[in-house]
């Protein structure tokens, strides 16, 4: 009798967990893919380069994925739906301050590109250049607003200075959050925790009411 396969936990379109085949589950292709999404980009690289990437037949590969469009929507989806969690989180968070909401939105948001930082960095160097990517680039915007409210919310209540657009403060202040991952290297000196304390302290005290 032949067992089925196992579903992969990554939720990869096609994928399964194949027994056998140690190395070369869903969630080794997907990491290994973006390694190279980042290195060369997406639109430059092909099958036959991840296949070569990975040490793998591209038969192999699409026994995990239906195509590089699959890998490439996984990648946004994980980065994605780890910084919605983190607004949600802030924005549900009944018993905090507007700025209490915003500085856990702050801190959270650089854990997520701490922990998430590889798929972090796809997305933000996606440019809409196929509807995979224009679906993330609206999920993007959607946060974007979201994150403004947030900043809005802190200025209405008179905790943040009134004298300058929540647009602009949101846009420099998670553009900020997101220049981490052209230098930040996780194993170094400085743990994500230490660069969240030092990034909000800044922020804030710098846009502390006057």
């Amino acid at each position: 009798m032949t067992s089925a396969p196992t579903p992969d936990p990554t939720g990869l379109p096609g994928s399964t967990a194949r027994r056998g085949r140690p190395g070369y589950d869903a969630a080794t292709v997907l990491e290994r893919s973006v390694e190279l999404f980042n290195a060369q980009g997406y639109d430059a690289t092909s099958m036959s380069d991840l296949a070569a990437h990975l040490g793998l037949t591209k038969s192999a590969i699409y026994h995990h994925v239906d195509g590089k469009e699959s890998l490439l929507r996984a990648a946004l989806d994980d980065a994605l739906d780890a910084l919605e969690a983190a607004i949600g989180e802030a924005e549900s968070a009944d018993d905090l301050t507007a700025e209490a909401r915003l500085r856990a939105v702050v801190r959270r948001s650089v854990r997520v590109l701490v922990d998430h930082q590889p798929t972090v960095t796809l997305l933000l160097r996606v440019r809409g250049n196929s509807p995979v990517e224009q679906a993330a680039l609206a999920r993007r915007r959607d946060v974007d607003h979201r994150l403004t409210a947030l900043v809005a919310a802190a200025v209405a209540d008179g905790a943040l200075r009134s004298d300058l657009s929540p647009d602009l403060v949101s846009r420099l202040l998670f553009g900020t959050v997101n220049s981490l991952v052209e230098w930040y290297r996780p194993g170094g000196p400085v743990t994500g925790d230490d660069l969240a304390d030092t990034l909000t302290t800044l922020v804030f005290d710098g846009l502390a009411r006057r």
